[in-house]
């Protein structure tokens, strides 16, 4: 099989590519990224190198394509080659929507609308459209199920719930044989750290302060990268067409100032380094996605704990130390990483 992935470059998108080209030694995986900050080829090293080989794009297993998902032409000619989409690629920082929230829009919803008319003109197989419990909105007690009324919050969210009605239109309209998945906060290697765990992490290695919005009673599910993973392999293989499954843990529950101080202990740090500042607007409180349509329809659950899955990651970014100091040294929004914005 030959799929499309967009914006496998990024962190989700590039272990999932990792993930599956290891699963399925016959697959051919094209990766279309446009390279913003958040994607970034050095995650990709050992896909390059094992999966990546050949004389021309059509011999290797593995090839990308750096290429915006809004770009017609680029996009028809690379759906015309696969026989299935997997649709990551999104603009996803909520900070960085509230200052930016056009870009959102333009990438979030027309690039999605994009993708679709492409996978509809070629009569594209199966396309799994990756979304997130954000889309819903908070709630302060109990769990969304997928037929949820969606009430997003921020314009990343807004963005990407009107990206979620677009894939559904296509189904309804049109037959496109689509199946959208809603994924809790996703940690694990690779993450870009302006992202809540790996800055923690990276800034306490450091010694430095680790900022915390409001009071950090905010609270939200965390699921290992690669329990998302496997999901989504199982969901593309064996989900119904035209459905929606929520992916989520239910019991790796927890509030940001709890996750703060676990980091801190895990990281033989003080809990004086972590530094409350001033709350982003329109932050929900907590998030709550019930995924018993996933557990009971398609038998997945999630293999990492809470613990098993941040010490894999804090192994990981301890191993990996060039690779995001490159990344905290050259980004513009240094003041993400830096604390300034104190309460």
């Amino acid at each position: 099989m030959k799929i499309l992935v967009t914006g496998g470059a990024g962190f989700i998108g590039s272990n999932f590519i990792s993930y599956w080209l290891n699963k399925y030694p016959g697959d051919v995986i094209i990766n279309l990224d446009s390279l913003t900050y958040a994607g970034n080829l050095d995650n990709l090293t050992e896909v390059e190198k094992n999966y990546g080989d050949g004389a021309l794009p059509e011999q290797r297993r593995y090839w990308f394509v750096n290429g915006d998902i809004r770009n017609t032409l680029i996009v028809e000619s690379l759906i015309s080659k696969v026989d299935g989409v997997v649709h990551f690629a999104a603009e996803s920082h909520v900070d960085r929507s509230i200052t930016n929230p056009q870009e959102f829009l333009s990438t979030n919803i027309l690039g999605t609308q994009t993708l679709l008319e492409a996978a509809r003109k070629f009569k594209i197989k199966k396309f799994l459209h990756i979304s997130t419990d954000e889309v819903y909105g908070s709630i302060e007690t109990g769990y969304y199920s997928e037929t949820a009324p969606l009430t997003p919050a921020s314009p990343y969210a807004a963005s990407k719930a009107s990206a979620d009605l677009l894939v559904r239109s296509y189904y309804e309209t049109y037959k496109l044989p689509v199946i959208i998945t809603r994924t809790t906060n996703n940690f694990g290697p690779y993450q870009h750290p302006e992202k809540f765990i790996p800055l923690f992490i990276t800034n306490l290695m450091e010694g430095k302060k680790a900022p915390l919005y409001g009071y950090g009673l905010n609270r939200r599910d965390w699921i290992y990268v690669l329990d998302n993973c496997e999901a989504l392999d199982l969901i593309f293989h064996e989900g119904r067409i035209g459905e929606v499954y929520n992916i989520s843990t239910s019991s790796n529950e927890i509030s940001n100032i709890e996750m703060s101080s676990r980091l801190a202990r895990l990281l033989n740090q003080p809990p004086s380094l972590i530094e409350f500042v001033t709350d982003r607007p329109g932050h929900d409180f907590r998030y709550g996605v019930d995924s018993s349509k996933l557990r009971n329809e398609l038998g997945w659950n999630h293999k990492y704990s809470l613990k098993e899955g941040l010490l894999k990651t804090i192994e990981w970014y301890k191993n990996n130390e060039l690779w995001w100091r490159k990344i905290k040294e050259g980004d513009i929004y240094s003041s993400y990483y830096s604390g300034q914005y104190k309460k």
